[in-house]
C-alpha cells in the first residue's frame, strides 16, 4: 500500500487532521500551546505512524508500527474528550470528531487483522 493509493485510511486520517487544525487554532490562548499542541502531536504522530507502516515489509514490524498508531490514537481520543471537558469544543463538535475517530478505528483495526493474517 502506498500514500498515492488513497487508501481509505489516509483519506479519513487527512480529513481528521484538517478538522482538527481548525479547531485547536481557536483554543484559548491559555491551552493553545498546552492540549492543542498534544491533540496535535498525537494527530499527527498517529499519521506518521501510518506511513512508517506502509514503508516496512515484515508482518511482525508492521503489526508492531499499527499498534503505536493505535495507541497515538486512543490519546487522540483523551485529549479531545478534556478539550471538551473545558469547554474550548462543544459537544456537537465532539460528536463529529467522535465519528472521525470511531471510523478511523475501524480501518486501522481492519489493518491490523489483516497483517495478523499474514503468514511471516
Amino acid at each position: 500500500m502506498t500514500l498515492g493509493e488513497e487508501s481509505p485510511i489516509f483519506t479519513r486520517t487527512y480529513d481528521l487532521l484538517l478538522w482538527l487544525s481548525g479547531r485547536v487554532s481557536h483554543f484559548r490562548k491559555d491551552q493553545r500551546f498546552r492540549l492543542a499542541q498534544r491533540i496535535e502531536d498525537a494527530a499527527f504522530g498517529f499519521h506518521e505512524q501510518l506511513i512508517r507502516t506502509t514503508k516496512v515489509k515484515s508482518p511482525k514490524n508492521k503489526l508492531r508500527l499499527l499498534y503505536e498508531a493505535d495507541v497515538q490514537l486512543d490519546k487522540l481520543r483523551f485529549y479531545v474528550r478534556m478539550a471538551m471537558d473545558l469547554k474550548l469544543i462543544n459537544p456537537r463538535q465532539y460528536e463529529h470528531f467522535a465519528r472521525l475517530v470511531v471510523e478511523t478505528g475501524k480501518l486501522l483495526g481492519g489493518w491490523i487483522k489483516k497483517v495478523q493474517s499474514t503468514p511471516t
